[in-house]
């Protein structure tokens, strides 16, 4: 399964490439087979999304996961807070803990 990834133009945010526009959330990305290029191409040129590539990937029962280490860390946030790792099924996700 391919992949794709980059960071959105306007927040900086890492994306996910959902099929037809960008998620905060690996869990949403599709898979893009062979047209990862065209697909890109297509949305850099349209400014959305910055320094965006495509990456391996399977899909498991708890959702599409990132083949190398530092896409995944890129997908859940932080590893020395886990606290502060993205879970978007948390209806709190995105809120600060004190």
């Amino acid at each position: 399964m391919k992949i794709l990834t980059g960071n959105d133009l306007k927040s900086g945010a890492v994306v996910w490439w959902t099929g037809s526009e960008w998620s905060l959330h690996v869990e949403d990305a599709a898979d893009v087979g062979e047209h990862a290029d065209a697909i890109l191409a297509v949305e850099e040129a349209a400014r959305r999304v910055n320094a965006s590539y495509a990456i391996e990937a399977e899909r498991t029962s708890d959702g599409v996961r990132p083949a190398h280490i530092k896409d995944r860390i890129r997908a859940l946030g932080p590893t020395v807070r886990p606290d502060l790792t993205l879970k978007p099924a948390d209806p709190a996700a995105g809120e600060w803990v004190i």
